[in-house]
C-alpha cells in the first residue's frame, strides 16, 4: 500500500471510530468525548477521566492505540486492522477497551 493509500484508509478508520463512539454516546451507552487533531483521536471517558488515544503511524503503516490496558499496534491485513501481537481486530479491541474503561458493555462497530 502506498503512503497516500494508507493515509486515506487510516483517516477513514479514525472517522469511523469517532462516528461509532458518537452513536454510542447519543444512545446513552457510554459517556465519552472525542476530539480529533489530524491523525490523532483522543477519547475521554467523562465519568472517570481516563483516555484512549488512537493514532495513525504512516511510517510504519499502522494504527496505534494507547489505553489503560496497554499499547497496541494494528496493521492492515485482508481489509481489517489486526493487532500485530495477538491478531485481534481493531474494532473488537476497541469494544473491549471501551467496555473496560467506560464501565458498561458496548460494541464499537465500523458501521
Amino acid at each position: 500500500m502506498t503512503e497516500s493509500e494508507f493515509l486515506d484508509v487510516a483517516d477513514a478508520t479514525l472517522s469511523a471510530i469517532e462516528r461509532a463512539l458518537d452513536r454510542l454516546y447519543e444512545q446513552d451507552m457510554v459517556d465519552v468525548e472525542c476530539s480529533r487533531s489530524g491523525n490523532v483521536l483522543e477519547i475521554e471517558f467523562c465519568h472517570n477521566g481516563s483516555k484512549v488515544i488512537v493514532n495513525s503511524q504512516a511510517a510504519m503503516q499502522e494504527i496505534w492505540v494507547a489505553a489503560r490496558s496497554g499499547g497496541f499496534h494494528y496493521k492492515r491485513v485482508d481489509g481489517q486492522w489486526v493487532d500485530t501481537r495477538t491478531g485481534k481486530e481493531l474494532f473488537q479491541a476497541l469494544s473491549d477497551i471501551t467496555t473496560e474503561q467506560g464501565g458498561a458493555p458496548v460494541v464499537v462497530s465500523e458501521q
